[in-house]
């Protein structure tokens, strides 16, 4: 991975194309993986421009248990440094990026 690559874990509306084509102008290249030690809950968007791209008003939020035996199954995407800002925007204020490590042993 060269340094103007960044992995981004998606476990929601990111997989969507057409979030990925309002967000990035592109599809966006990923493999699937799988966050270990935290569960899925459902959180209400406010925003309409993010409820308008994802077509949902309820969203998947990961919420860390610690138990290894709690999954989050997504895909890890490798996007740019703009994207990644560009994905900041579009997650809801309730949203926080954090590093983790992955079954496969990726960090995203």
């Amino acid at each position: 991975m060269t340094a103007d690559v960044e992995r981004l874990f998606s476990y929601g509306t990111l997989q969507l194309e057409s979030v990925q084509q309002a967000n990035f102008g592109r599809l966006l290249k990923g493999a699937p993986d799988v966050l270990i030690g935290y569960v899925l809950d459902k959180l209400e968007i406010t925003d309409e421009e993010v409820i308008a791209e994802s077509g949902a008003r309820f969203h998947w939020i990961a919420v860390k248990t610690g138990k290894a035996e709690d999954r989050v199954p997504g895909v890890i995407f490798e996007i740019t440094p703009e994207e990644l800002a560009a994905a900041d925007i579009y997650e809801a204020e309730d949203y926080a990026r954090i590093e983790e490590s992955f079954e496969s042993g990726a960090k995203a």
